[in-house]
């Protein structure tokens, strides 16, 4: 399966940690965190023309992220809000399936994307 999706926040603008109220001290998506993942989800369901079975078994996955400009990043940083939108689309049960994981930088691209492929793969396979 291959998807196209927006570009996400880093972890460091996924998260939000109120330092006043009932909420201080917790960890909660941020505003701008929920709103990537209701665009992403968005757009794989409009992909998929609908709500898909999730795939159960071990996945192999390979992001490709197209900054929106060259500012300087931390490749690792941007699988969070990704991950957790494809769970919330229902393309996997859980990101704990993910067994192999590849990640590069692409091009820079005007306001960012990512280019995201998704395989079941037998175990025996990725730990050839």
């Amino acid at each position: 399966m291959n998807l196209t999706l927006p570009f996400p926040p880093s972890v460091n603008g996924y998260w939000r940690a109120p330092n006043r109220g009932k909420l201080a001290g917790r960890h909660l998506v941020s505003e701008r965190g929920r709103k990537y993942r209701a665009e992403a989800v968005a757009e794989i369901l409009e992909l998929l023309r609908g709500m898909p079975q999730p795939v159960k078994g071990d996945l192999a996955v390979s992001v490709t992220l197209c900054p929106p400009s060259r500012a300087k990043r931390d490749l690792d940083n941007y699988s969070k809000a990704l991950f957790d939108s494809v769970t919330n689309a229902c393309i996997w049960i859980d990101d704990s399936q993910i067994k192999k994981l590849e990640a590069e930088w692409g091009p820079v691209t005007k306001g960012g994307r990512v280019y995201l492929s998704i395989v079941e793969t037998p175990q025996n396979l990725i730990n050839a």
